[in-house]
């Protein structure tokens, strides 16, 4: 088998702009390629025709992470890490911050439009009688024990609604798939609820159909009793429904791409959030916030700050809430938090540890060590201090993520299925092990 070189042997002469190609040479055959441009990327399977026999599968790309590989086509959501701008079909998310509630902007990242009039009470209608679960998932969630991660009962009673709904494999049939997004867009605050009563033995509160989408979860969470009075009150619930929107949607991230993954091989939608919700479980996605308040705890006062900025620069621990794969600059998220959140410690009271976090992010921010990596805080950094200040657990942070993210995997999961070019998710590899081995003849011979 012929030696694959490195792509960095490959050299690069010119990029034809008229042809819209870019040619390249083979110092190993002196062979010349005309390969296409597509959206100013390279066709990967056109790197096939580079090889140096017949014999020869042809050249592979190799990316791990996929740090530097579109695995798709998107017009959901638009990010600019360079310049800090992140945009929903178009729309800049400091314009629908505020000004557009979640379900709007449910709406517009799964049928790319603003709903009118007519379609936004027909699609509230929708989610509002769609809400409640069948009485065998209480019974399903009965099941965990005491102390269960309301995350993990979350993964699992996503999977479980499946077997509740067996027309949901019929993902081509257009109805059948509206229908399901309807129910997991409804369902989620339930189901979110309805693991945190659990996890700390708390009788379940139904969903009303007279709440709009934030105040349904706080009540459902915060509730005493049936026989007792509750109305969050109305700033927790503005600025919830705020964090919904920032967070429903960020391109082609990990649970994203778990959610479109799974979905390739025709999975129901179910399935696929499962597994999306899965990933999203992770400390270094989901987690990640629940990792900043863990930090800021830990640091406890504005005078223990430059002893963690020199465990961080010697390489010991991790500044968590700082920096992004994508954004190279600031975090517009984050920016839009830091905005409200005056607005909601003047309901709750100043959490101690917003000082702690602002007087982070200024020393930080004049230090050369982070400011060439472009270290900035990203939207973990303060929806962590904001979510604990509304009174939630650290164990439902990652929960109140996979709510709203959910709009986001249901618009990625159907823009895949309709996308003629994409099929079943089937990675190549390099392979390292051994070429070939053979049993020692006396263990043949047994």
């Amino acid at each position: 088998m012929p030696k694959r070189i490195h792509p960095r042997k490959a050299t690069a002469v010119r990029r034809l702009k008229k042809e819209d190609t870019l040619s390249v040479v083979d110092r190993r055959t002196s062979k010349e390629y005309s390969l296409r441009l597509h959206l100013g990327s390279l066709h990967a399977p056109d790197l096939r025709q580079i090889r140096t026999s017949e014999s020869d599968f042809g050249l592979l790309s190799y990316d791990p992470s996929f740090v530097n590989t579109a695995s798709c086509k998107s017009g959901i959501s638009y990010i600019d890490g360079a310049a800090g701008i992140l945009r929903y079909r178009g729309y800049p998310i400091e314009e629908l911050a505020g000004t557009r509630n979640y379900l709007e902007v449910a709406y517009l990242l799964i049928y790319g439009r603003l709903p009118g009039k007519n379609q936004l009470a027909e699609w509230l209608h929708n989610i509002t009688y769609h809400t409640m679960l069948h009485e065998n998932i209480k019974k399903f969630m009965d099941g965990f024990h005491h102390d269960a991660h309301p995350m993990g009962m979350l993964v699992s009673t996503l999977a479980a609604l499946s077997t509740f709904y067996p027309e949901a494999k019929s993902i081509l049939d257009t109805e059948q798939r509206q229908r399901q997004i309807h129910r997991l867009i409804a369902k989620m605050p339930t189901l979110a609820a309805f693991a945190f009563r659990h996890s700390v033995g708390m009788a379940y509160i139904y969903p009303s159909n007279d709440l709009g989408y934030a105040e349904n979860l706080l009540t459902m969470m915060h509730r005493p009793s049936w026989t007792t009075q509750y109305t969050p009150d109305p700033v927790l619930s503005k600025v919830l429904d705020l964090l919904f929107v920032l967070h429903a949607d960020h391109e082609q991230n990990c649970s994203t791409q778990a959610m479109r993954t799974v979905g390739s091989a025709h999975a129901d939608p179910y399935t696929c959030a499962a597994a999306a919700a899965a990933a999203l479980y992770g400390p270094l996605h989901g987690g990640a916030n629940e990792q900043v308040i863990q930090m800021l705890r830990e640091v406890g006062s504005k005078e223990n700050i430059p002893k963690l900025l020199r465990q961080v620069k010697s390489g010991k621990r991790l500044l968590m809430g700082f920096g992004h794969r994508i954004y190279k600059n600031r975090d517009p998220r984050a920016e839009i938090i830091k905005k409200v959140a005056p607005e909601l410690f003047a309901v709750t009271g100043r959490n101690p540890l917003l000082d702690v976090a602002l007087e982070l992010e200024k020393v930080a921010e004049s230090d050369d060590y982070f400011i060439k990596r472009h270290l900035y805080p990203n939207v973990d950094f303060y929806s962590g201090i904001i979510y604990q200040s509304m009174g939630f657990p650290v164990d439902m942070f990652p929960v109140l993520f996979a709510i709203p993210r959910m709009s986001g995997w249901l618009a990625q999961w159907q823009e895949m299925l309709l996308d003629p070019e994409q099929k079943i998710v089937r990675p190549r590899q390099l392979y390292v092990g051994a070429r070939l081995r053979h049993l020692p003849k006396e263990a043949s011979a047994q």
